[in-house]
């Protein structure tokens, strides 16, 4: 398979989970992860896992799940999932790391071209045995059906037990590189054994305790062994635990309550942060955190503010911990359709994506400093053009500003991030004819952003007829 081909077909999947109701771009925990990422990517280069062709092919795209399981995956062409559930039960940024340098490892050594390549060799041995056995069963007597059922069902095994080799040799690169990539991005290499002891734990009910030839990963416990024996072969000395950090017990709380977990374990989570007396510690500031956010939830909004309150004062005014604190309170005072309050609390010209969105969003509901925050999203735009939800969110900021034809070509930006260039090209046919129609009224189009919009029509125009024209999966 080519890298165009492999990044067609990721481009395909991927335009289906940004359909997805569960695809969650949530400002906080995107940070975080991308905080994550991005050294990662930036050690592959360095080591030269990932080469400049595929730097340049590929997506390179990280998609947040709301899924309580625990789990991540890679997609062809670049683009790599990861659940709520799996951040909520990390207790590092070291132990995310090393499952995210695992399947970006799958990316970089394009394990999934392989397999299908793997797959279409195979297929030639299962089509031979199912013939020679459909010529046994031919023939007359018992014996030739026995024979010939033997002979289909022993090629196939073959087949599969080849095919499972391939993927738990697959699964050990993937360990063995990606513990490599996570060492040189500066993530603590034991963090890669501490969660497959987690992993474990997790899959133990799933876990039937079958030989390890007859599964298409290598047995975790084998794995847990070979990363220590890697960390103290690298230092000489067993992997000591990784400290919990406020800033990681705040993150994990929040990817707990956008998991969904039910009205009940939000009452228990709220009050357990009502109870707690336990002095400022990392597990404090998690239990409070998820307090708040849960009462948030819940629509009760003094509980919320009271709890947020009280974690701002142990966390104090500085650091990440503070900041996550002070964005959460924002988020609760939008919550209570008190946006001033919220405005007052973020800063619109924010260097961080995270605080950027929600004081655009801030912006959009009070109606004000639009002119402030719309430069800050268009400079980020333009050297992130797929983030759609910039794209939306500069979109309701135009409106605000009265800019019609910026807000619609916003809308249409929006759809092509997401890849539905379909959507996109009727947002942009909208932009055309909005601009035709003020022009015969005798009003006033900033011409440029028309041309824009008519370049770009025209590039998405040849895009749409191509997915239309795309046959389905």
């Amino acid at each position: 398979m080519s890298t165009g081909t492999e990044r067609e077909l990721g481009d395909r999947i991927a335009r289906e989970l940004y359909r997805d109701p569960d695809f969650v771009d949530d400002p906080v925990l995107a940070d975080y992860v991308q905080g994550i990422w991005q050294p990662l990517l930036a050690a592959a280069r360095q080591r030269g896992e990932l080469t400049p062709e595929l730097d340049e092919r590929f997506a390179w795209v990280l998609m947040i799940g709301r899924d309580r399981s625990i789990n991540a995956f890679a997609l062809p062409g670049g683009y790599l999932g990861v659940n709520t559930g799996l951040i909520a039960i990390v207790g590092s940024r070291d132990e995310l790391a090393s499952v995210l340098a695992h399947e970006l490892t799958h990316v970089t050594q394009r394990h999934i071209s392989r397999m299908l390549t793997q797959q279409s060799r195979q297929m030639p041995l299962m089509l031979a045995a199912m013939l020679l056995g459909g010529l046994a069963m031919s023939k007359s007597g018992r014996s030739g059906g026995d024979l010939g059922s033997a002979m289909m069902v022993g090629g196939q095994a073959m087949a599969m037990q080849k095919q499972l080799d391939f993927s738990r040799d697959m699964e050990r690169e993937a360990d063995r590189i990606g513990f490599g990539v996570m060492s040189q991005a500066g993530f603590a290499p034991q963090g890669a054994a501490v969660m497959f002891e987690k992993l474990q734990y997790a899959s133990r009910l799933n876990d039937n305790g079958s030989y390890p030839y007859l599964r298409s990963h290598p047995l975790t416990s084998e794995r847990i062994t070979e990363m220590q024996a890697r960390f103290q072969f690298r230092d000489g000395a067993p992997a000591p635990s990784v400290a919990l950090t406020p800033e990681h017990a705040m993150v994990a709380a929040r990817a707990r309550v956008l998991g969904r977990p039910g009205v009940d374990l939000l009452r228990q989570w709220v009050q357990a942060a009502q109870a707690s007396t336990a002095p400022a510690s990392a597990t404090t500031a998690g239990t409070l955190y998820a307090g708040a956010m849960a009462a948030k939830e819940l629509r009760d909004v003094p509980a919320a503010r009271a709890l947020v309150q009280k974690l701002r004062a142990q966390v104090g005014t500085t650091g990440e911990p503070a900041r996550l604190a002070r964005l959460l309170a924002a988020e609760i005072e939008m919550g209570a359709s008190n946006a001033p309050a919220a405005v007052a609390l973020l800063d619109v010209r924010a260097k961080t994506r995270g605080e950027m969105l929600m004081a655009g969003q801030a912006a959009v509901l009070t109606r004000t400093h639009a002119a402030e925050a719309a430069p800050v999203l268009r400079d980020w735009v333009a050297t992130h053009p797929r983030d759609a939800t910039v794209w939306r969110l500069l979109a309701g900021l135009y409106d605000v500003e009265g800019d019609t034809l910026r807000a619609i070509r916003a809308e249409a930006e929006a759809q092509v991030a997401q890849l539905d260039y379909v959507a996109a090209r009727d947002r942009f046919r909208a932009a055309q004819d909005y601009v035709r129609e003020t022009t015969a009224k005798g009003g006033r189009i900033d011409h440029i952003e028309a041309s824009i919009v008519d370049v770009r029509a025209r590039e998405i125009e040849r895009l749409a007829r191509e997915q239309m024209e795309e046959k389905p999966m």
